[in-house]
């Protein structure tokens, strides 16, 4: 199995009240049922209110590397990326687990 840890960080000015941030988190929430290859889907706001959190995370599986692909190529992925292109910055780690 591969864990997809996504943490994202809301750019300088933007509050999670935003309307663009509502429509990527809606966007984020459908992905868990509309992906076949995502063996496990989770998100949330951080509730942490030290300096060096996130603001929001993806926490999901999938069964190998030929499943991650489709994933990050599925267009709905795709659609949910370019929302938060436009209010946030994020990292990655992609990492087998058993």
């Amino acid at each position: 199995m591969i864990r997809h840890l996504v943490l994202f960080k809301l750019n300088e000015g933007v509050e999670r009240d935003d309307p663009r941030v509502a429509a990527g988190v809606d966007a984020f929430e459908r992905l868990g049922g509309q992906i076949p290859e995502l063996a496990s889907w989770e998100l949330g706001w951080n509730i942490s209110d030290r300096p060096i959190a996130h603001d929001f995370a993806i926490n999901s599986s999938v069964a190998d590397a030929d499943a991650l692909k489709a994933y990050l190529e599925h267009p709905a992925h795709q659609a949910g990326v370019a929302l938060w292109r436009e209010f946030a910055t994020w990292v990655v780690a992609d990492y087998v687990f058993e």
